[in-house]
């Protein structure tokens, strides 16, 4: 018989508490989950095509697995100053105040989080759109533009199929957080065993165009400064691919042990999804050469055509059903970690006072997925959300950085008295990582870097809005 749902009766939805119900083998899966969704499939082209080099292609996954796995062990460091929900927000929160938290909390709601599940859910909805032809029942107003930027009516079927799996999965998430997680376990371990069938046929598949092409180990093209920028440039597609590793932290309040687990979580996840990125790109160099791989359209996924060269017809079939199977995975973890993050701003009153209610039977921010659920389908609706991601990448290493200085602030002020691993050599590693990166894209995408900056700072207004609003919280 099934448990009967705890009603949690009081008048004030907002203390009502989060019921921790996620354990470390749903925390260690749902870490792979969020971060395995399109990018593995698709940005081997575009890294191709920058810098046509086999090993600096498999040296900038490398690198990046392993600045993901460095911020892992950051993050453990401040696993053990709350077990509030929030994560990376309520880190930057006592570390370095409420102006940056709130930045990072207004941009993860306006584009990271909500941008992050619009684009999958239009990515999954693209590759059902490969198998069965999704109708179009507004292609007589597809013409129809905001500004002659924004065109909701068009792509109207793979909108609407869009629109629908983000409302289903919030309705799963809203009726418990424990549902979600047992969908993310399922799913995971279905598209890591996807992920692994095409690694076995891609390394044991020979192709003697790759082994006597020099485009396997092409001669780079570029030397010094040149070659740098290249090789970040190319890292910033793995890392697209890698984000996500520290969005386990936003369900704190709702993972058992979070101390213990959250770490061990961060860590094990990162390390199954940097083996497999790594095996999955060095497996599509084996089966097509480089040049071929760089001239893969924008609007083609690598990883398609290189089963269609191990399968045929059938590869690119069983890849779309795997994408198809990554992205929903991906899109139900975002739906479960994203609105935490809201949940905590609301009770810190730096959001609307309502989003830090708590269903008193499901125990879900259900306010805070609602929210979350109406922003997303705005942004599936006005098709902008992959350009607003991309503006937004670099402002993640900001964030970052941030949290590097904040760990060291934290530990020198003694707030922070256990021992942490790799300290203080890790943050301050981070801390110039990410400088590093945020000045080589500023010189590379200047207008795009701008507006990243533009779009992380219009939270300014926000910030000021609701201090005044709701004063310190008491």
């Amino acid at each position: 018989m099934p448990q009967k749902e705890e009603t949690f009766i009081t008048a004030d939805k907002s203390k009502i508490p989060l019921k921790r119900v996620l354990g470390l083998p749903t925390g260690i899966l749902m870490v792979a989950g969020l971060m395995i969704g399109s990018g593995v499939f698709k940005k081997i082209a575009p890294m191709s095509a920058t810098l046509m080099s086999q090993p600096y292609i498999l040296a900038a996954w490398i690198l990046a697995g392993v600045f993901s796995m460095l911020g892992a062990f950051m993050l453990a460091g401040f696993a053990s100053t709350t077990t509030e929900s929030g994560g990376v927000y309520e880190y930057l929160r006592i570390s370095v105040g409420n102006f940056f938290s709130f930045l990072f909390g207004w941009t993860a709601f306006t584009i990271l989080g909500s941008g992050s599940i619009a684009a999958l859910a239009f990515v999954f909805s693209q590759s059902l759109n490969t198998l069965v032809h999704l109708p179009e029942p507004m292609q007589s107003l597809q013409d129809i533009s905001i500004a002659n930027s924004i065109y909701p009516f068009a792509s109207s079927g793979v909108k609407i199929v869009s629109v629908i799996a983000i409302c289903l999965l919030t309705w799963l998430n809203y009726r418990g957080t424990k549902n979600g997680g047992l969908l993310n376990n399922v799913v995971t371990t279905a598209k890591i065993g996807g992920i692994l069938l095409l690694i076995v046929l891609g390394l044991f598949y020979s192709n003697p165009t790759v082994a006597n092409n020099s485009n396997a180990t092409a001669t780079i093209q570029y030397s010094g400064t040149a070659l740098f920028s290249a090789f970040f440039g190319i890292m910033l597609s793995a890392f697209w691919a890698y984000d996500g590793w520290s969005n386990i932290s936003f369900v704190t309040g709702e993972i058992q042990n979070p101390k213990r687990n959250v770490p061990i979580a961060i860590v094990a996840g990162v390390a199954i999804a940097m083996t497999l990125y790594v095996l999955l790109n060095y497996a599509f160099m084996r089966v097509l050469p480089l040049n071929e791989l760089a001239a893969i359209g924008e609007n083609d996924i690598a990883a398609s055509v290189v089963a269609g060269a191990l399968m045929g017809k059938a590869g690119t079939i069983v890849i779309s059903v795997l994408i198809m199977i990554c992205t929903f995975g991906a899109l139900n973890a975002c739906i479960i970690v994203y609105p935490r993050i809201y949940y905590r701003m609301a009770q810190e009153n730096f959001f609307f006072k309502s989003v830090a209610n708590v269903h008193p039977v499901f125990r879900t921010p259900y306010v805070s997925i609602i929210w979350s659920m109406l922003w997303s389908i705005v942004l599936v609706l006005t098709g902008t959300f992959d350009l607003l991601t991309n503006l937004i990448v670099f402002g993640g290493f900001f964030f970052y950085l941030l949290l590097g200085w904040g760990l060291i602030r934290m530990k020198r002020k003694g707030a922070i008295i256990s021992k942490i691993f790799g300290y203080p050599v890790i943050p301050v590693i981070v801390i110039i990582f990410s400088a590093v990166l945020i000045i080589n894209t500023v010189i590379v995408q200047p207008l795009q870097s701008l507006a990243g900056l533009f779009l992380i700072l219009s939270g300014v207004p926000f910030y000021l809005y609701f201090k005044k609003k709701y004063g310190p919280v008491k």
